[in-house]
């Protein structure tokens, strides 16, 4: 008996996955008083990806996320950062992130390069991404995967300006802002 098995088509090498909410946030950290870092998340958000097991390079990944669903644990703090101030969330409700590229570095690192959008101004951004983990099937039957990606951005490239000085001449927020985002992927069935 002869066998004959033929690598699977192009369409069929990339894989659709949706993005959990319930399972995936995005941090950040920024330095405050120049002293301590202060930390939040965003705790609503939605995103897709595509991905090419055999040329991880075809891989695509987009994520919106709502600007008003941030959250640093002090009520106050978190109306400053919704206000015109720094997100103006009543104008510019979400972030996004569309990727341009990936650059395979080993097994399960990569370069993600895309477009980051914060308060309508767009800018390059090269995230560090650890995963995809190996795939699971979870008790009801879908086929999961994580991955983490980590970014550091200067706010004021994304007009979030506002700052203070400090009686001895330093600054109330950092420039440089540390982002990452665990998500938890969910693999969509192959359309029929």
């Amino acid at each position: 008996m002869n066998t004959t098995v033929t690598a699977p088509s192009q369409a069929t090498r990339q894989t659709q996955w949706q993005l959990d909410p319930a399972h995936s946030a995005a941090h950040f950290s920024v330095r405050h008083l120049m002293i301590s870092n202060v930390r939040g998340e965003f705790t609503k958000l939605t995103g897709n990806a595509q991905i090419d097991p055999a040329d991880p390079a075809k891989s695509a990944v987009e994520i919106t996320i709502e600007a008003g669903s941030l959250n640093t644990r002090e009520p106050q703090r978190d109306e400053h950062l919704r206000s015109p101030d720094f997100f103006d969330v009543a104008n510019y409700p979400t972030l996004t992130f569309r990727s341009k590229r990936v650059e395979p570095l080993g097994a399960e690192t990569f370069k993600l390069i895309g477009d980051l959008t914060i308060r309508g101004v767009t800018r390059q951004v090269t995230f560090d991404v650890e995963g995809p983990t190996p795939s699971v099937k979870d008790p009801w039957g879908n086929v999961r995967a994580g991955v983490t990606a980590s970014a550091k951005v200067n706010r004021k490239d994304f007009g979030l300006v506002w700052n203070a000085l400090t009686e001895a001449g330093g600054v109330v927020v950092g420039d440089e802002v540390k982002i990452t985002i665990d998500a938890e992927l969910i693999q969509l069935a192959p359309a029929a």
